[in-house]
């Protein structure tokens, strides 16, 4: 039997379970999960909700290891160790944490929340080596975001995009992960940052949260527009967060000689290059990115705590874990243009 550190208890615990296959949300009440050797259970106290769990609840994107059953999405958490399994070391009972979301192995990466049950619940198991310590000063809201919202566009910002600075780049939607990538961008000395976004209030957010300029992706110059804003340069690199193929059309032919295009937005659909010749002749290159490493998570916290990255403004809004449905709603619909929504159970 694994022996455990831990506080009290309840047997049963609510968590919000997604049905693969009918793609439909029910609260329910389910056993407190055990946990194993090198596990720990947290408490959840803040539960990020992401456009990939839009996507996942619309089919766009299908959970790779559940093909039948329930899972519980949830793949930005922060919260406080409950329990603590056999093996594990470093930590103790009350410690606050975010997660990591991925877990490493050696036949590929397991996403909490897509592949395993995750945060959108009262607990959570989680293996100890996910696990990265937060300050008493971050807020849960915060810390909960920053393993997927803020830690997905920096690592495709330095690890993919290998971003150097006073390179030109284009940020393509400025939801939740453009957002901060602006922010990112100008901690690494990108310029100029060309925020692109047909919502009025999401380009005035980017040019508030420093990018040099935001344009309307519909407007006929849009390129004409570009092409003043980069001073004729074009872009060196294109952040696709937007995950629509308009966007991905409209990044190719944004780029100066040798640019580049990150893909990060994630919809399921085909990508498509329909001038393959001057892909080729210009050197362009079209590189996708999910996910982060494992050393960005601490590094951004460290960030946030020495005042170098701002997450203030990045909470939309708090909602109880019964209303998990209707913020899917409300960020598919960009109601009042959230960057992002936290669920609390």
């Amino acid at each position: 039997m694994v022996e455990t550190i831990e506080l009290e208890i309840d047997d049963s615990m609510r968590a919000m379970r997604f049905d693969v296959e009918s793609r439909t949300l029910a609260l329910r009440t389910v056993p407190v999960p055990e946990i194993g050797h090198d596990e720990v259970l947290v408490r959840v106290e803040a539960a990020g909700v992401c456009l990939s769990d839009v996507h996942i609840a619309q089919g766009l994107i299908k959970p790779r290891h559940i093909r039948t059953g329930e899972v519980t999405l949830g793949h930005e958490v922060a919260g406080t160790v409950a329990r603590i399994g056999e093996g594990v070391a470093g930590w103790t009972v009350g410690d606050r944490v975010a997660l990591q979301p991925l877990v490493l192995r050696s036949d590929g990466p397991r996403t909490l929340g897509v592949d395993y049950d995750g945060g959108w619940a009262e607990y959570v198991v989680t293996p100890a080596s996910t696990l990265v310590a937060i300050p008493t000063g971050l807020a849960f809201e915060e810390a909960a975001i920053i393993p997927d919202a803020v830690s997905t566009p920096w690592s495709a910002i330095r690890t993919t995009g290998q971003v150097r600075a006073g390179e030109s780049v284009g940020v393509w939607g400025v939801g939740g992960l453009g957002a901060h990538a602006i922010q990112l961008l100008r901690l690494v000395g990108a310029a100029p940052i060309v925020a692109v976004d047909p919502l009025l209030v999401a380009r005035d957010r980017a040019l508030a949260l420093g990018a040099d300029a935001a344009l309307d992706p519909t407007a006929a110059d849009f390129l004409a527009q570009l092409k003043d804003a980069t001073r004729g340069r074009m872009l060196d690199l294109a952040l696709d967060f937007a995950g629509v193929s308009a966007a991905q059309q409209q990044t190719l032919s944004s780029l100066a000689y040798g640019g580049r295009i990150v893909l990060v937005g994630l919809s399921g659909r085909p990508i498509t290059i329909e001038n393959s010749v001057d892909f080729s002749v210009f050197k362009h290159t079209v590189r996708g990115h999910f996910g982060q490493d494992y050393s960005d998570v601490p590094e951004l916290i460290d960030l946030v705590s020495w005042g170098r990255l701002d997450l203030s403004g990045s909470i939309s809004g708090v909602l109880p874990l019964e209303e998990a449905a209707d913020a899917i709603r409300r960020l598919d619909e960009k109601i009042d243009d959230p960057i992002r929504l936290i669920l609390r159970p």
